[in-house]
């Protein structure tokens, strides 16, 4: 493999690091994303929080609830962070011609996470069904539990096409190519945090701390966004939502009803779990990459 450009043994080190990193964070904080998805979905635990909700769901639907469609997260989250890792790394030593700067990241961040959504977003939308599969939603005035039976990933994205078709497998697109703002903030912001530590001696408190500063500022700026992606991915049938609901159309529906807070409701777990979940990610990919590139420059030594 070569050592420079796209195709880089480099490039393939930080993907597997990256979604090595991801899927033990998330491992360890994954009942905060189930909150934060119930949250986002259900009106009827708006005004919970997160602890609250964690009650709740223990006392409705059991502890089993909090870790509901694990498995294919974790799944998704690997491919999904080695094609993003992979595509980001792989522009920034094909195109750094220059000295790095933040925008240059944003670009790259941006141009990665287009790549990521575009092949990944079937995985997405059936982790979504899966993670509420046997959950009781408020629709109306009536309480529903919508009738899915999905073994696996494979398992749903092949019903999710036989029953509802291609484009259902890619609801959501739009938010979501919106949304790669969010890890290219998030990864711009990491980068120039590390640029102004070099040379210093920053340790794993030190990685984490710039992993969690870099995913607050993301979230925040992008989390209105992730709402109706969140509804768009479930499915218009069970959160009352008409078949043809365009972004903009959910954006004002939402802040017509709920208000500002509607738009952020649930940004509580949200932080929580996902600054914890991009703290610990980075922290365990900064390791994992820096002990195999040592591995690779002892055996190079060697020979």
């Amino acid at each position: 493999m070569k050592d420079s450009g796209l195709f880089s043994y480099q490039n393939f080190v930080h993907a597997v690091a990256g979604s090595t990193g991801s899927v033990i964070a998330m491992t360890a904080f994954y009942p905060l994303d189930t909150v934060r998805a119930r949250l986002q979905l259900e009106e009827r635990r708006q005004a919970k929080g997160t602890l609250r909700t964690v009650q709740d769901l223990v006392q409705e639907e059991g502890c089993a609830s909090l870790y509901r469609g694990v498995v294919p997260v974790l799944e998704s989250l690997c491919v999904s962070n080695f094609v993003y890792f992979y595509t980001f790394h792989g522009l920034r030593r094909t195109f750094y011609l220059s000295s790095p700067s933040p925008l240059r990241d944003l670009g790259f961040g941006c141009l990665a996470g287009v790549i990521n959504v575009l092949t990944t977003t079937p995985l997405w939308v059936v982790n979504t069904r899966l993670k509420f599969q046997g959950a009781t939603f408020k629709v109306g005035e009536s309480l529903q539990r919508p009738k899915t039976d999905y073994q696996n990933l494979l398992d749903g994205l092949y019903k999710i096409y036989r029953e509802e078709g291609t484009g259902a497998l890619w609801a959501g697109t739009l938010p979501s190519l919106i949304l790669v703002l969010n890890p290219a903030i998030q990864f711009m912001t990491y980068e120039a945090l590390k640029r102004r530590s070099a040379g210093k001696n920053v340790g794993p408190l030190g990685y984490f701390l710039m992993g969690a500063v870099s995913k607050a500022i993301a979230t925040v700026i992008t989390y209105p966004l992730q709402i109706i992606q969140a509804k768009l991915r479930y499915g218009h049938k069970y959160v009352g939502l008409s078949k043809d609901v365009s972004v903009l159309d959910l954006l004002r529906f939402i802040f017509r009803n709920q208000g500002v807070r509607g738009l952020y409701k649930g940004m509580e777990a949200k932080l929580l779990q996902t600054v914890l979940t991009a703290a610990l990610m980075f922290l365990c990919y900064e390791k994992i990459a820096a002990f195999v590139f040592r591995i690779l420059a002892t055996s190079r030594k060697a020979h």
